[in-house]
């Protein structure tokens, strides 16, 4: 990954023409690598996500439950990366709205089985909508959302055995864009409504997997001070938050933070006191830091990403303060020069940390704070 981002930032410094980010931007983290680090962390009764064209929409829990069977097959089925269970949920979204749907017109048996609604496209069934008669399985099997979920995937392992094809018996898979991974598996007569999806689909992703929260023996002191993460001068804006063009895929992707180019060393600091929830390596993040605060009654979690190894000085469960000196700014993990990846998670996902700083009014400190013993922290 190293060389793809000597590639990509070459390119860049060749071609002037190219968006701002030269220095500093960030593939979508961990967008192609392996899921099987992915465990289901945090459970919701509710969630709220942004469709690509605006829509609002409201999940509930047996949507989040549904959700949940899909991360974790997909965490645990060889071939399987981010990227794919993103493709997996845009299409379960698409096709039932994350609903195990029966279809009593079609099947009236299906009125027995365990199912969230009762659909009515044709003879379509189930969290995927597969059909039986296309050979995705019996009406019972088609009935089980983690049979079709399995079958969805295919590959080595799916029941299906590549007839009708699953997202792992696409060759080229990782060549398309998601949605059409998505369109390529369902064959759907409205291919381009799966990207809309994907926004949503990210949500839910980082929702229900973010590496922990704050120890059930702790919580996050309540606070308003909030500072920004690296030392004024230091920095400047490389990729904002939102969809952008993938800097090492060229895929239009949905990047959940905002990524500030800084000279490789440069002190990270935290934006508020807080109790840190994940120290360590994180898959396309590279060296990663998490941390919990109570920021006006609210939970948020602010994530730092790209540390090299060695340079994080702070371990989990550990009390800081705002602006305290938690790591250094490098370039490890999928990036293409050093920079800081800042992501701010509320409840109901994600949000723009530009913006978020702005409207916590962040202080902008020339060095870390001094801690107690009077010394740089």
């Amino acid at each position: 990954m190293k060389k793809l981002g000597i590639i990509a930032l070459t390119m860049a410094l060749l071609n002037p023409a190219l968006p701002l980010g030269l220095v500093g931007l960030l593939a979508n983290p961990a967008a192609n690598c392996a899921a099987s680090d992915l465990t289901i962390t945090v459970t919701l009764d509710h969630l709220q996500a942004t469709t690509a064209d605006g829509v609002a929409v409201s999940l509930d829990k047996t949507q989040l439950a549904r959700a949940a069977t899909i991360i974790t097959i997909g965490a645990h089925t060889a071939g399987v990366t981010r990227d794919a269970i993103i493709i997996a949920l845009m299409a379960a979204l698409t096709e039932s709205r994350l609903r195990n749907l029966a279809n009593t017109t079609a099947y009236p048996e299906t009125a027995n089985y365990t199912h969230d609604g009762d659909g009515s496209d044709h003879d379509s069934l189930g969290l995927f909508q597969m059909r039986h008669q296309t050979g995705w399985g019996t009406i019972a099997q088609l009935m089980d959302p983690t049979y079709q979920t399995r079958a969805f995937y295919g590959g080595k392992t799916g029941p299906n055995h590549g007839t009708p094809r699953g997202l792992l018996d696409i060759l080229d898979w990782p060549t398309l864009t998601l949605g059409q991974v998505a369109q390529a598996v369902e064959i759907s007569a409205y291919p381009n409504r799966y990207e809309l999806w994907q926004p949503v689909a990210q949500t839910i992703l980082d929702a229900l997997t973010r590496p922990g929260g704050p120890r059930l023996d702790q919580t996050p002191p309540d606070v308003s001070q909030v500072v920004f993460p690296l030392p004024s001068g230091t920095w400047v804006m490389a990729s904002p938050y939102g969809w952008r063009i993938h800097p090492v895929t060229g895929q239009n992707t949905f990047h959940a933070g905002t990524d500030y180019a800084a000279p490789d060393g440069t002190p990270i600091m935290a934006v508020a006191d807080g109790i840190v929830t994940y120290a360590g390596p994180l898959g396309g993040y590279g060296h990663a830091i998490d941390i919990a605060h109570t920021i006006d009654g609210q939970l948020v979690t602010s994530r730092y990403g790209h540390m090299w190894e060695g340079h994080l000085y702070v371990a989990e469960g550990e009390q800081v303060l705002a602006g305290q000196h938690i790591g250094d700014v490098g370039s490890d993990g999928i990036s293409t020069g050093p920079h800081l990846h800042l992501e701010i998670h509320l409840t109901l996902g994600t949000t723009n940390p530009a913006i978020w700083l702005n409207q916590h009014q962040a202080a902008q400190l020339d060095q870390p704070v001094l801690s107690a013993a009077g010394c740089y922290t």
